[in-house]
């Protein structure tokens, strides 16, 4: 398909007149989603997209247009569009399409043939058989809120008028548990348990089923914690959210809107001296990972603070020239209807040394959290103020106690950084954009009861 995908960005190539700076942006995907529900198909889709965005540049002035189809008069069609739009575009001075800069792509196996060949049956027959995994594995389970698969394959050109022609393609598929436990005393919990793989034959039903059931079991009998200030343990999944948005404050695009809490920053101690965080497209472990990014830009290793200290900001072409400095291969977009913005892909952590049942055991006081309750919109990105419901697990002289809900996380991301006093070994990739791994903060306040 790459070869067709070509075709069609050169087709918009073809049109750039006099000084224009042209770009295309060609996508085709393949998705299939599986819902199931007692034994039966309760959802199911399988659907293909594909589309063209471009993007014309004259005079410091941009138009963007977009079609989702591939015919060659649509697509000649949204060529005009974008020069017609871009000539109706306030000036920008930093506007442009990326210029190749010599750094080649990794060569990632990120694509899997075998996947594109499983029947739809045999993916409905793996999500009913993670309902009955989970059904089974643990007799407090009563209930199954939903078991799905899914999966995408998709292929992206970008081909520009400064001499970018690249290509990259991507396969992917998970399950998703939810389970519901019930005890003897009435008490209600629920869990989620997961699997990811590049194929199918990656994905574990045992372990996605085992998870969920672990997660919901053991936080039967929760209780409310009394107010106090204590360790906190986050799990992979925690982590991996809180880094998420650290990550997204680390994009040259809200530092130039003003919308980071690192601006101004760079080359000073933002966190504790065992912080060393990453983001590296180029780990094929990484759920996002790719050799190029949305401009056509090779990806690379962006450290963003190493030891603690803030090294510098993820950045796009339009970024990297409003600020005086090169691209990190950071472009990142919504898909085809939208224009490239700086952003991170894979970030994770440098693990440390210690596995997490390690890092419990030298607590005397402290709360394992397993879940978080809306702490995208609980963080503000400018002051760095977080506060987010949590349920979790009390830690008494190292080991893990009685199940904790329906209490407040109240800090702020500059505080947590700092108060970083031990990272596991346990890296765990997931499907977000940041891995998570297991982190140990002390003095965070709790408010409960």
């Amino acid at each position: 398909m790459s070869g067709d995908l070509f075709e069609i960005a050169d087709l918009v190539i073809a049109g750039a007149k006099g000084d224009e700076q042209v770009e295309a942006y060609v996508t085709h995907s393949r998705e299939t989603q599986v819902r199931v529900y007692e034994g039966e198909v309760e959802q199911l889709s399988v659907a293909e997209g594909m589309g063209v965005g471009v993007r014309v540049v004259r005079a410091g002035r941009q138009g963007f247009a977009y079609c989702g189809t591939f015919d060659a008069e649509s697509v000649r069609a949204a060529v005009d569009d974008a020069r017609d739009n871009a000539a109706f575009a306030e000036p920008d001075e930093w506007a442009g399409v990326a210029e190749p800069d010599g750094v080649e792509p990794a060569d990632l196996d990120l694509w899997r043939d075998d996947l594109l060949d499983v029947p739809t049956d045999r993916k409905v027959a793996i999500a009913v058989e993670l309902e009955h995994a989970l059904r089974s594995v643990d007799p407090r389970i009563t209930g199954v809120e939903s078991c799905d698969y899914g999966d995408s394959a998709g292929e992206v050109v970008v081909a520009t008028t400064s001499g970018i022609r690249r290509a990259a393609r991507t396969t992917g598929c998970e399950l998703v548990s939810y389970a519901l436990a019930d005890d003897e005393d009435g008490s209600s919990q629920t869990g989620f348990g997961f699997s990811v793989g590049r194929t199918f034959d990656e994905l574990d039903v045992d372990a996605a089923a085992a998870d969920a059931a672990r997660r919901a079991t053991r936080m039967l009998g929760a209780v409310k914690p009394k107010s106090a200030k204590l360790t906190v343990v986050l799990d992979p999944w925690v982590s991996a959210q809180l880094l998420g948005i650290v990550a997204g404050t680390l994009s040259a695009e809200e530092v130039v809107k003003g919308r980071s809490l690192f601006a101004d920053r760079v080359g000073e101690q933002v966190a504790a001296a065992s912080v060393t965080l990453v983001e590296d497209p180029t780990d094929p472990r990484s759920w996002n990972a790719s050799p190029i990014d949305d401009e056509g830009l090779a990806c690379r290793r962006v450290p963003l603070i190493q030891d603690g200290v803030l090294g510098g900001f993820v950045h796009s072409g339009w970024t990297a020239r409003r600020m005086g400095t090169a691209s990190t291969g950071s472009a990142m977009r919504g898909g085809f209807k939208t224009t490239p913005a700086a952003g991170c892909r894979s970030v994770s952590l440098v693990p440390g040394a210690a596995a997490p049942d390690d890092l419990i055991a030298g607590i005397d006081d402290g709360v394992l959290i397993q879940e978080v309750s809306g702490l995208h919109s609980g963080v503000n990105p400018v002051s760095g103020d977080v506060s987010t419901g949590a349920q979790g697990l009390r830690i008494r002289d190292g080991a893990v106690a009685e199940p904790l809900r329906e209490f407040t996380l109240a800090s702020t991301v500059q505080r947590l950084l700092h108060d970083v006093v031990a990272i596991g070994s346990d890296l765990t990739w997931l499907p977000m954009s940041a891995a998570g791994i297991t982190l140990v903060i002390t003095d965070v306040s709790i408010s409960g009861q």
